[in-house]
């Protein structure tokens, strides 16, 4: 019997978790088998007779899992049968479709036919993932842990097959069933994870970890409608939702066995022991579900997968079934709705005191899910807290995830029984940050009382964190009341408020920047007392962007010119982009690299008059400004020369101008109204040039609506100019500035973020920079700035100004645009007036060139082979090297 009972249980493993079968003839006996996390897993001990199938599951109800003796195996499953031929492949697509879609080849959509083909793709990553994370375990790897408020990812069916090197081959198996990839591409909806760089940025990493097999976890939240979907109506920016998930997301596992209470408010209980100890009990108000959600993110050659895990947020009850029966329906599904209204929408309105709850709310629903979950991996797998910065490596995009440190210094001394220095020692080791900003406002300080009422246990930590790090900071001789004030984690100046950069900085063994200038300006100005007191804290990691997104995908055109002339190794090494320096002097070369633009600017053209009914001329200079909508960024300044432009077309209609499209997108925060009215402003412009005769057609404005990833993979191409004029000493890097150079269009802008990098790679006889530097940009605000005497100093500017203020673009209302106009005569605080001139000349030096054509196409080419440096490979590299102290799996 006995004999009986361990062949079905041999028998039992084999058909729940498919793996080596030798390791299935060990001994049971203390035998524990796991597949990797993206599979399943079974503990078979003596004491423990049935198999528990776990999928990456928790495991608190089970201590004997816990042990530090559990190994992982390193096993796949059965592979899927290869696919071989066109035909095969096709065979696979149909069976998904079948039996996964419940379709057949007669009735689908194309709708269906992504998802068939999404599925059938999915499964052969599903393999890969399984053996990378075995891998994981099987080493005992460092895993880094990047936790981000956005994942702006885009459509992944193209980025999936293109890291597989599967798009010819569904080109054509797709093409026996009489179905279009490209039309198929098109039904895949934007995950609206998202904003703009910060979160374009933690997409391109996660790409990059999973191609340099850097083990790493991305976690955020599953927004259910995003940010927003923009339209515009009237020239005005209206909001709804992005509904991305209202047809599936056939690329996700639901996981709902993962799941994590998360607590808010209540009091906090202080317990003495019987030795006289004293420990923190909180009893919370409120609790809410983290339930998790997986992404496969596939890297180049698909050689390893890493995750992407987002949480998704439910109530611990849904229904108040009492408050049900007493026929209150509604209320009885409060609880619910509150709960679900954290994994909403991304960036709710924080104009109101609801507003700011809910995004404090979802900053440490997300932090503390993700903690849980990683203490709990890590338990399972090595069983030592103590060992934690060794074997982990949490990155902090931006400030968003800050209150993870104090929610991991609670969870080691609460939870798990530590002491407080080891928990703090534990925490400044596993922890480092990146800074993207420069700007005050934008470091998040969060009012005390509401930290007080919805985190009390963590406003009781950063009390105690703040007074120990003021007690450092008083033993140092240069430091003043003045600097005391300046380097606590409370700033008492307006209304008490929780400084989240500080506490960020001060919780990291690292901080880094994100462009040299960037990293040197953070140095002396919002980091410069804690940057006194931790000399060597603040390094620099300059951004990157992965090329297989934005160049093999977004211009296949240009990407194929490339290999022809550089070689298949280009694919692999961004450094071989150099050898188009030497081509950039071929004629031929520079025909067949500006025919790839046009065919680009070609197809833009069409999708601008199918959805705007604006022509444009391909053969025009397309003129490109696409980013989020702020007045740092200066889309203001753009419009301004745009009219400047226009006046001087109609004043002299026999001189010869350079036919141009002005291009703009981007999105307004709903409640930044000054952004809402340029994006007002631009489209009444466009309006009015766009219907003016006497232009003849040599001027257009366009502001493309809705901007998002598959937007930008198509403008990026298209474009001729690229616009990265931010006031000096603003922008932290910028990723759109490398994006257009690599697909060689010049930048034009000051010396800002990136930009500086960019000019030394790629020649600043290759770019066209104008405007005051970050350094004459504070010597200009501290000798005390006035606008009026740039303004009376350029007439060009004076009349322009004149002209909005006066309502010329807005008839019937000629009051719509005098807020800007104040801004513009009054503080200027992005000296938008003192570069206009120097802007306008810039613009008239890339009208001579533009002339030139040959020299214009070798400035183009010029820009891509200079840009091997801004490779996303290299930062995660860098970040790997410098900052998480780990390696690629493939080096061990």
């Amino acid at each position: 019997m006995g004999g009986d009972r361990a062949d079905a249980r041999r028998f039992a493993v084999r058909s729940a978790c498919r793996t080596v079968p030798a390791a299935l003839d060990a001994e049971l006996r203390g035998v524990k088998l796991r597949c990797s996390e993206a599979g399943f897993h079974v503990s078979l001990t003596a004491k423990n007779e049935k198999a528990a199938l776990m999928n990456d599951t928790p495991t608190q109800d089970r201590p004997d899992q816990t042990r530090r003796d559990t190994k992982p195996l390193a096993a796949v499953p059965p592979p899927l049968p290869p696919i071989r031929s066109a035909q095969d492949w096709r065979d696979a697509i149909v069976a998904k479709l079948i039996y996964g879609v419940g379709k057949n080849v007669f009735t689908a959509s194309e709708r269906d036919w992504f998802v068939a083909l999404a599925f059938a793709l999915r499964d052969r990553v599903v393999e890969r993932w399984i053996a990378s994370t075995n891998a994981i375990y099987e080493r005992g790897h460092k895993r880094v842990y990047y936790l981000s408020l956005e994942f702006l990812i885009g459509r992944l069916l193209f980025d999936t097959l293109t890291n597989l090197g599967m798009v010819d081959i569904t080109r054509a198996a797709l093409a026996d069933l009489g179905v279009d990839l490209d039309r198929v591409r098109e039904t895949e909806p934007d995950a609206a994870l998202g904003n703009g760089g910060l979160g374009r940025l933690a997409a391109c990493f996660m790409e990059s970890m999973a191609t340099l097999a850097i083990p790493g976890y991305g976690y955020g939240i599953r927004y259910d409608n995003g940010l927003f979907r923009q339209a515009i109506h009237e020239g005005r920016q209206h909001e709804f939702p992005e509904d991305w998930l209202s047809v599936g997301n056939p690329w996700e596992f639901e996981r709902p066995e993962i799941a994590y209470d998360i607590a808010f408010g209540g009091r906090v209980e202080a317990v003495r022991d019987d030795e006289g100890e004293i420990s923190h009990v909180w009893h919370p108000g409120e609790v809410v579900r983290a339930v998790a959600y997986d992404t496969p993110v596939v890297g180049w050659r698909g050689r390893h997968v890493n995750s992407l895990r987002l949480w998704s947020a439910r109530a611990v009850d849904p229904l108040q079934l009492d408050t049900f029966n007493l026929g209150d329906y509604v209320g009885a599904l409060a609880q619910d709705v509150r709960a679900q209204s954290i994994s909403r929408v991304l960036y709710p309105s924080d104009a109101t005191p609801a507003g700011q709850e809910l995004r404090l709310r979802q900053e440490y629903f997300f932090a503390s899910a993700t903690l849980q979950d990683m203490l709990r991996r890590h338990l399972r797998h090595y069983g030592d807290l103590r060992i934690l910065p060794e074997k982990v490596a949490i990155q902090l995009n931006d400030t968003h995830p800050s209150i993870a440190i104090p929610e991991l210094i609670r969870l080691l001394v609460d939870v798990h029984g530590l002491l407080w220095d080891e928990a703090w020692e534990i925490a400044q080791g596993t922890f480092s940050y990146t800074n993207h900003t420069l700007l005050p406002e934008a470091l998040e300080a969060w009012p005390v009382p509401l930290m007080e009422r919805l985190l009390p246990r963590h406003m009781q930590i950063i009390y105690l964190l703040n007074a120990e790090h003021l007690e450092r900071a008083r033993a140092r001789e240069d430091v003043t009341d003045g600097s005391l004030a300046t380097l606590s984690l409370i700033d008492e100046s307006h209304g008490r408020r929780v400084r989240m950069g500080t506490l960020a900085f001060i919780g990291s063994h690292r901080v880094n920047g994100v462009s040299a200038l960037h990293t040197e300006l953070m140095r002396g100005t919002v980091f410069r007392e804690l940057h006194g007191m931790f000399p060597d804290r603040i390094a620099n990691v300059t951004n990157g962007i992965t090329f297989r997104r934005w160049l093999f995908e977004a211009n296949p055109g240009l990407m194929r010119l490339l290999v022809e002339a550089l070689g298949e190794q280009v694919c692999d090494d961004p450094a071989e982009l150099a050898g188009l320096r030497d081509l950039a002097q071929d004629a031929g070369f520079r025909g067949r690299f500006a025919a790839c633009r046009r065919d680009n600017k070609v197809r833009l053209a069409r999708w601008v008059r199918d959805h705007l009914r604006v022509k444009l001329d391909p053969d025009a200079l397309f003129d490109v400004h696409i980013k989020r909508i702020h007045e740092y960024k200066r889309q203001l300044l753009n419009i301004l020369e745009t009219i400047a432009l226009y006046d001087a077309i109609r004043a002299r209609p026999t001189a010869h101008f350079v036919p141009r499209v002005k291009i703009f997108a981007g999105k307004a925060a709903a409640s930044y109204h000054q952004a809402k009215l340029i994006i007002k402003l631009i489209n009444d412009v466009a309006r009015a040039i766009n219907s003016d005769p006497t232009v003849r057609g040599l001027l257009k404005v366009v502001f493309l609506p809705n901007f998002n990833v598959s937007l930008a993979e198509m403008i990026i191409p298209a474009a001729d100019l690229s616009e990265q004029i931010s006031t000096a000493g603003m922008e932290a890097s910028g990723t759109g500035n490398m994006k257009f150079a690599l697909n060689g269009a010049p930048i034009i802008g000051t010396l800002d973020g990136a930009n500086v990098e960019i000019r030394d790679h790629v020649g600043a006889d290759n770019m066209f920079i104008f405007g005051l530097t970050a350094e004459e940009v504070a010597a200009r605000k501290a000798e005390g700035w006035r606008p009026a005497e740039a303004i009376a100093a350029s007439p060009a500017l004076g009349e322009v100004i004149d002209a909005i203020e006066s309502g010329v673009f807005s008839p019937g209302d000629a009051a719509r645009f005098h807020p800007i106009a104040r801004e513009l005569r009054g503080e200027d605080r992005f000296l938008v007036t003192a570069d206009f001139d120097s802007y306008a000349q810039a613009q008239r030096a890339v009208d001579r060139l533009w002339l030139d054509q040959e020299a214009w196409w070798r400035m183009s080419i010029n820009n891509t082979a200079g840009m091997a440096y801004f490779s996303s490979d290299r930062a995660i590299a860098d970040y790997a090297r410098d900052i998480w102290r780990t390696t690629s799996l493939e080096t061990t």
